[in-house]
């Protein structure tokens, strides 16, 4: 199958393939038609209860030694940045 992406495709698909969402384009794409349908995995209660706390965890982190982002930053952005290493 052969799909023709718009610009704005492009750019999105290149900016996930550099967040690490993928190591080819169609990896990138699967992953993104999993999300946006059911993709037939649905997470646990244990695992969505582990991932909660998880979250909740590095809310009080940043809370605490009150930690912002530098205007411009996202956190998805961060979370990419992390994967490279």
């Amino acid at each position: 199958m052969t799909i023709h992406l718009s610009p704005r495709g492009e750019e999105l698909l290149e900016a996930a393939l550099a967040r690490g969402m993928g190591n080819s384009p169609e990896e990138v794409v699967e992953r993104a038609l999993e999300a946006a349908g059911d993709g037939g995995v649905t997470p646990s209660g244990g695992v969505l209860d582990r991932s909660r706390e998880a979250v909740a965890g590095m809310f009080a982190f940043r809370n605490e030694y009150n930690l912002k982002l530098a205007p411009g930053e996202r956190t998805q952005d961060l979370i990419g940045e992390a994967r490279k290493y």
